[in-house]
């Protein structure tokens, strides 16, 4: 999946994720593979259980491969890997957590939360240039350096969400998953926390993984989308390729879902429901194949041929 004029900054390689809870076994990621370029916004799109968090979650280390590995600025840094590899790691790749109540400290001060990266890391020669940096943080995301002294649970879900930012940004990442970063909030603070993550991305060239499970998120702020069923990548394409020529049903039922503004279009929409069923992978096995230069989709040789024809 290599796009030669781009310099990739993530790849994922045949990655699987397995959890075991002594008895049974259970994948939760099967052989994903892609790339992320750098600059770009990669999305991640499926529904509850799909595995795109995992995914997120062993990009950052948290969930260990039981196969495949994951390369970052081209080391790898799946595995067993040295002390300061790791803690390259925590420093390049930042989170932004879904629920922004819960992935703030609520006993710790704004000032605190912002800092942690810069105390871990001493990345400040005096307290002044740490308090400099905290304020620039706060206002780069439309908050005030007077929040410092206040407690999360001061704040509204928004402006919580917009901390959570201000904490991966002071870090200086060269990655940012975002993992439903808006999914938690009011609908009318959505677009304001998107267009705030579009303006730092291209102040700052920054690389966004943006995982969710709603297509018309993230059509607007996505270079490229990746299409998760069950730990199973079904289509890769650019973003309006996707929407445009959706391939694969489970894409086609994600899309059907996908609310229309025009009433009259709304009321004779026609939902697509996908079964994993309705495939017979008993004789010819499937595999993720480029039907078109960047756009992918996982079928069986049958099913690819007819793909063929609607391209």
């Amino acid at each position: 999946m290599s796009n030669n004029d781009k310099e990739v900054l993530l790849s994922l390689k045949d990655v699987q994720v397995t959890f075991n809870n002594g008895h049974k076994k259970f994948v939760a990621v099967k052989d994903v593979s892609f790339d992320i370029y750098k600059g770009e916004t990669f999305a991640l799109v499926g529904e509850s259980g799909s595995g795109k968090t995992t995914i997120g979650r062993a990009i950052m280390r948290i969930n260990e491969l039981s196969n495949g590995e994951i390369l970052f600025d081209g080391k790898r840094i799946s595995g067993k890997i040295s002390k300061e590899e790791d803690r390259n790691v925590v420093r390049n790749i930042q989170m932004i957590f879904q629920d922004p109540a819960a992935s703030l400290n609520e006993r710790a001060t704004i000032d605190y939360i912002i800092s942690e990266g810069l105390y871990n890391f001493h990345l400040y020669s005096n307290d002044a240039e740490r308090e400099a940096k905290v304020d620039k943080a706060l206002e780069d995301v439309g908050l005030l350096p007077e929040h410092k002294s206040r407690y999360p649970h001061e704040f509204s879900g928004g402006q919580r969400q917009r901390v959570g930012i201000a904490r991966a940004m002071i870090m200086e990442p060269k990655l940012i998953v975002a993992d439903e970063p808006i999914s938690a909030l009011d609908v009318s603070i959505r677009a304001q926390v998107l267009n705030l993550m579009n303006h730092l991305k291209k102040d700052r060239g920054l690389t966004y993984l943006f995982i969710a499970h709603d297509l018309s998120v993230v059509r607007f702020i996505s270079d490229r989308i990746a299409v998760i069923h069950l730990g199973q990548i079904v289509e890769l394409a650019d973003a309006e390729e996707l929407f445009l020529h959706p391939l694969h049903p489970y894409t086609k039922s994600l899309l059907s879902a996908v609310p229309m503004p025009d009433p009259q279009i709304e009321k004779h929409k026609k939902l697509l429901v996908y079964h994993a069923d309705q495939h017979d992978y008993s004789v010819n096995q499937p595999s993720f194949v480029e039907i078109k230069p960047g756009h992918f989709v996982w079928g069986s040789e049958p099913e690819i041929a007819e793909y063929r024809k609607h391209i």
